[in-house]
């Protein structure tokens, strides 16, 4: 199950990327009867993915239709049309909708890779025609990382700050029970077990071992890919594409190796996140000297999209946004400089939390989706922006990195990365803006949010927003007045998870030049392909899922296989 020594001299299919469409690719044309090889730039395998929630939007899924949910591809289409807008490629769209449910069936059938879905999970925008309320967002199931021996220390690790205890993973679920583990004995009981488990753990490895959200996603594929004797070559960083006349016939590594492909190349490298020089073309805010910040893997710079273009692919730049956008507060760190953190679902929604701008006043309903949120800082011209807490919000919620209690928490204060003051008026102060604003802020939020209505931006008015807050939280799950003192304040920055702009492919995703011809031989999928969502972000799980699905339809038609075995 370990990697070949070198790359051979020649393969059917060459898979340039190893995070979820990569080895979806890889692992659909294997099946097929192709010889596959993947080569990844990094010195572990698993990508974007390895570090993403790991949640998977496939409509009309198999799993939500054997537990008695309906769906259909209609209702998928009209919301995903809604989203998008005139930008909506309608091949495109179909390709990943009618191609999904069969997806999923396909690997659920031939590899490790196994799904739950989620009962409720309500799209980001659940008031527009054709959304749905659960049902459509997949996971991977908790994977055992043990089972890939050898292999599981080139498994690219999860963000240190989304484990606890020397990288233990918690899901949703296990999210839940911690945050109640002293109020609830099951809850207690629970936590208790995975702390166990974390402990047996770290006798033997690195880090913990049950693996969740991305990092299953990662692991069942990748222990399916070296089953199947697909051989992951990690360090290998593709300098550029090797053709034939317009065809693409192999690759050439940084490191000069020249490989050749009999069927073609696929290009799933992860987008150009880590490429600040075309962040500043294509971004806006970036452009007009707004920091930002991203949380995708550093070795993901964009270079297949630049090795695509040099031999006439089309570099799509005009989706409504570049990115998929997250705010992003930076960590101090104890030897200087400091680390980007997302502010994903865990903080926002809460009751007793709200979001001001270097003015001292709300811009944006706190509970929308992370998408939406950095949308709002970038529509108010914001560079940064603060998210404030009460006492009792910090302790029962936490805020970002600040876990809730009984966790300490001084160590973020120390660091300055939380600040705390007594007062409205001395928090302003501490923070540079304006007292009277965040004074006024705070009390006209307060006023609303006893009512449980929030008239100025209507935080918690929809099911996706409600589902982010505190059930137990009435009359409104999202909101309750900032009234413990003390106060508590975060800074954030626009960032990203994933970038949305990406080389142009058709129904088959296969590359396409501008003039809409094809480059034979050449597929791209993941944020390599330009995004179906055109910059919008509908819902969780819009990434991972159609660059699972697009894995799948390279994968079936470089196998020259039109239907599942």
């Amino acid at each position: 199950m370990s990697q070949a020594a070198k790359p051979a001299d020649a393969y059917d299919l060459i898979v340039v990327g190893s995070g979820a469409a990569g080895m979806a690719a890889a692992l659909t044309a294997k099946i097929g009867g192709l010889d596959v090889a993947i080569f990844e730039k990094d010195s572990c395998f698993g990508g974007s993915t390895a570090v993403s929630g790991g949640a998977i939007w496939i409509p009309n899924n198999p799993l939500m239709r054997a537990a008695g949910m309906e769906d259909d591809a209609d209702a998928a289409y009209e919301y995903l049309s809604g989203e998008v807008g005139n930008l909506i490629d309608t091949d495109l769209v179909h390709a990943f909708i009618d191609a999904g449910p069969e997806m999923v069936t396909f690997f659920q059938e031939h590899t490790e890779l196994q799904f739950e879905y989620r009962a409720f999970s309500p799209d980001y925008h659940p008031d527009r025609p054709g959304a749905a309320m659960g049902g459509r967002v997949l996971d991977a199931q908790t994977f055992d990382g043990r089972r890939l021996g050898k292999e599981f220390a080139r498994l690219k690790p999860p963000i240190n700050d989304f484990t606890l205890f020397g990288g233990m993973m918690l899901n949703r679920f296990d999210i839940g029970h911690f945050m109640n583990m002293t109020r609830k004995p099951a809850s207690a009981w629970h936590a208790t077990k995975l702390l166990a488990r974390q402990a047996r753990d770290r006798l033997s490895y690195s880090r913990g071992t049950r693996l969740t959200l991305g990092q299953a996603v990662a692991g069942r594929m990748a222990l399916s890919a070296l089953q199947r004797g697909i051989p992951i070559f990690t360090d290998m960083a593709l300098e550029r594409l090797l053709t034939d006349g317009d065809r693409v016939t192999g690759i050439e590594t940084r490191d000069s190796t020249r490989v050749s492909a009999r069927h073609g190349v696929v290009l799933a490298t992860g987008g150009f996140p880590a490429n600040a020089q075309l962040r500043k073309e294509v971004m806006p805010h970036v452009a007009h000297g707004a920091p930002h910040y991203s949380m995708s893997p550093k070795p993901a710079t964009g270079q297949a999209i630049t090795a695509a273009q040099e031999i006439g692919a089309h570099f799509v730049t005009t989706n409504r946004n570049a990115g998929f956008w997250a705010p992003v507060s930076l960590i101090p760190e104890a030897g200087g400089g400091s680390r980007p953190f997302p502010h994903l679902f865990l903080d926002r929604a809460k009751p007793g939390v709200i979001a001001v701008s270097p003015q001292g006043k709300r811009f944006v309903n706190e509970a929308v989706s992370y998408h939406d949120f950095v949308s709002g800082m970038n529509g108010a011209g914001l560079a940064e922006a603060w998210l404030i807490c009460d006492h009792r919000a910090l302790r029962r919620y936490g805020l970002g990195p600040v876990r809730p209690a009984p966790a300490p928490y001084r160590h973020h204060l120390q660091s300055g990365y939380l600040k705390k003051a007594d007062t409205p008026e001395a928090l302003a102060a501490l923070i540079g803006v304006p007292e009277q604003a965040l004074s006024s802020t705070i009390e006209h939020f307060n006023i609303d949010a006893a009512r449980g209505e929030d008239h100025e931006f209507g935080k918690g008015s929809t099911a996706y927003q409600t589902y982010l807050g505190d059930a137990d939280n009435r009359p409104n799950p999202c909101l309750r007045p900032l009234d413990k003192a003390p106060y508590y304040a975060v800074r954030v920055h626009p960032g990203d998870i994933g970038t949305s702009m990406g080389l142009a492919v058709d129904s088959h995703a296969r590359v396409l030049r501008e003039d809409r011809s094809v480059i034979p031989g050449l597929y791209a999928c993941g944020n390599d392909m330009n995004s179906i969502m055109a910059g919008t972000y509908p819902g969780a799980g819009i990434t991972l899922g159609p660059a699972l699905t697009f894995g799948y339809i390279v994968g079936r038609h470089a196998a020259g296989v039109n239907k599942s075995p």
